[in-house]
């Protein structure tokens, strides 16, 4: 298990690498809804897999806790939105928040189905 756990925290760095990178290429607020969406997809695939029993154990673990985990934001969603009211962009604000909350579940459920088989 120790080396799921190596992957893991690899898998994660490098996501938190990309999701930054990914956050300053795309405009507030899509490339945090673009991280956030890939990693609900990723992290329900991880779930359905492990449920299907289709991945070695511990897979779950460098999926869901490592790539997911790295990729998804929440407190960039927050930072993102304060700054989008305080640009008076209230709409995009709420709209962000209503559209990454409905769609990221969405996704997790889309990537659970796709994994559970």
């Amino acid at each position: 298990m120790t080396g799921f756990v190596v992957a893991a925290a690899i898998a994660g760095g490098l996501a938190s690498v990309v999701r930054y990178l990914v956050t300053l290429r795309l405009p507030r607020p899509w490339g945090v809804l673009a991280v956030n969406l890939a990693g609900s997809f990723i992290g329900g695939l991880a779930v359905g897999l492990a449920q299907a029993a289709a991945v070695p154990e511990g897979v779950e673990l460098v999926l869901l806790g490592g790539l997911a985990g790295g990729l998804t934001t929440f407190s960039t969603l927050g930072v993102d939105t304060i700054e989008l009211m305080e640009e008076g962009r209230w709409i995009a604000a709420s709209a962000s928040v209503g559209t990454g909350l409905l769609v990221g579940v969405l996704a997790a459920g889309a990537g659970w189905l796709l994994g559970a088989g």
